[in-house]
């Protein structure tokens, strides 16, 4: 078997077990603060906010850093780095006595993550350019997949053996991730040519990455695509039990509604990347866009949980073309020797949409309701996709900057 899809397979089951890991706590994190000795629903839900996105405001600063350090000192390195790291935060957090230890303990965690940027980094640098999108639609699938039966598995395990023991599983699944990392992955990487490199600062590397326009307006595509899509999806619950009308299987319906795009999202994410090495991921992109925009359309107008189901699965579908295309597109502008610094400030554009998007979708819906929110989330994508077309397809037969070194 050839090396880069030995890769592939092995960092699929990487991103799966690191999403299945971090996620499997999500379904409890309120509960969790409450055993804490926070019984007041008002600060309950402060807390489990902060909670949730100081992981993502402290990434965001530093997934560039390790982009760089990826670029100098191998990217293998920097999965271990991450996978390791994460996997002792995890534990810890197994022994929180309050919500302070926790928060603190996810902005430390938010600090060293970055295992699935950095897979993406080192299977695109390690993988045939005519194979690409088909490799980073598989890895993607690895990822939703560990985010749709995480939380399954937590809720489950929640029952089960209680909230503290799960962060311990969560632990060991992310230790596991970084050994089968450790003994199966190759990259083929020249440490002295990287090192032999000016070692550039965030601000310097930023605009040597800017020199090539393409750039910035993916990371600008990314952020939009992660905000348009969470900016409602706090909301789906509420919005379950305004379409049931009834306590009973409340729970499950809701969980019904939140796997269903992330099963169509595993399916279509292969398939998109194939169509992607064929007619071109600037194309896949622009359609995905514009179809996961029309799917927001109906579940606007939905009077019944079936039809709310359907119109997500559909949405999936689409999704799963957005991010694949965009990383293999990133890859394509990407000087030679950036790859990691590159697609670790669009791993900063994609933490800052899913931090923003939930926090103002939720003020506007005391406005607008869910149903407003996903028609602006339509008109974002549409927007989107009209930016896809205006910088992208100009030089979609031009050479790719990752022909040229940095």
């Amino acid at each position: 078997m050839a090396r880069w899809k030995i890769n592939m397979i092995v960092l699929w089951f990487g991103n799966f077990l690191v999403m299945g890991g971090m996620t499997m706590i999500v379904p409890f994190l309120p509960l969790y603060i409450q055993e804490m000795g926070i019984h007041d629903q008002h600060q309950v839900a402060m807390w489990a906010g902060f909670i949730f996105a100081a992981n993502f405001v402290t990434s965001f600063v530093f997934q560039p850093i390790w982009g760089g350090m990826a670029d100098r000192y191998g990217r293998k390195v920097m999965l271990l780095r991450s996978g390791f790291g994460m996997a002792f935060v995890m534990a810890l957090m197994g022994f929180a006595l309050t919500p302070w230890h926790l928060l603190l303990l996810r902005m430390l965690n938010g600090t060293i993550s970055g295992f699935v940027p950095a897979a993406v980094a080192l299977l695109s640098a390690n993988t045939p350019r005519e194979r690409m999108g088909l490799a980073m639609g598989t890895l993607q699938s690895g990822g939703v997949a560990g985010t749709i039966l995480g939380p399954l598995f937590g809720g489950l395990l929640a029952e089960w053996i209680g909230f503290r023991p799960i962060f311990y599983i969560t632990g060991g699944l992310l230790f596991i991730a970084s050994l089968l990392t450790m003994f199966l992955v190759k990259e083929t990487f020249d440490k002295g040519k990287a090192q032999a490199r000016s070692n550039q600062s965030l601000f310097q590397t930023l605009k040597e990455l800017s020199k090539t326009k393409e750039l910035p307006a993916l990371y600008s595509v990314t952020f939009v695509i992660q905000f348009s899509i969470l900016s409602s999806m706090p909301l789906i619950p509420l919005f379950v039990q305004e379409l049931h009308h009834s306590a009973e299987m409340l729970a499950f319906y809701a969980g019904l509604v939140g796997s269903v795009t992330g099963f169509s999202n595993m399916i279509a994410s292969p398939l998109l990347g194939r169509m992607g090495d064929r007619w071109g991921p600037n194309k896949v992109l622009a359609i995905a866009l514009v179809g996961a925009g029309i799917f927001f359309i109906p579940q606007a107008m939905v009077t019944n949980i079936w039809q709310l189901f359907a119109a997500r699965f559909m949405l999936g579908v689409f999704m799963g073309g957005l991010l694949p295309s965009v990383q293999t597109l990133i890859r394509q502008y990407t000087p030679n020797g950036m790859e990691s610094r590159s697609f670790a400030f669009n791993s900063s554009a994609l933490s800052l949409g899913n931090m923003l998007g939930p926090i103002i979708g939720g003020a506007l819906s005391g406005w607008i309701g869910i149903r407003g929110i996903f028609l602006i989330a339509t008109l974002l994508l549409f927007l989107n996709a009209l930016w896809v077309r205006q910088t992208l397809f100009h030089r979609a037969a031009a050479k790719p900057a990752s022909d040229r070194s940095p």
